[in-house]
């Protein structure tokens, strides 16, 4: 998946009725998680059952609404309560190819210091 750079991922943690389209979710961001839907920040979202994600995302004209199933396994997430949490866009390309991203170390950053 493409993510943009410098964007904020954020999962909510709580499994969502997937029932909800765009103008839910957006309006659930907005409501709920006192976040800007239209900021650029990328929103993923669990079901009960954990084997299917949505993700909401704005672009500079609209919104994209991505869903994945998975077919064979459960995705692996955090804890279940009322909070959101930022991922890592690493994290989150772990998460959707059902790697337990909290158990993957992240890359320590590298300050480069001498230039040639």
């Amino acid at each position: 998946m493409w993510i943009p750079f410098n964007t904020k991922v954020w999962l909510y943690r709580k499994p969502m009725d997937f029932r909800r389209g765009i103008d839910g979710l957006s309006m659930f961001v907005a409501d709920t998680l006192k976040q800007d839907p239209v900021s650029g920040h990328i929103f993923v979202f669990r079901n009960r059952q954990s084997d299917k994600i949505k993700i909401l995302w704005w672009s500079d004209q609209g919104f994209y609404l991505l869903y994945k199933r998975n077919e064979k396994m459960k995705f692996k997430f955090p804890d279940v309560n009322e909070s959101s949490i930022e991922l890592k866009t690493e994290q989150l390309q772990w998460l959707l190819t059902g790697l337990d991203y909290q158990k993957q170390p992240l890359p320590e950053p590298i300050k480069a210091s001498n230039f040639f």
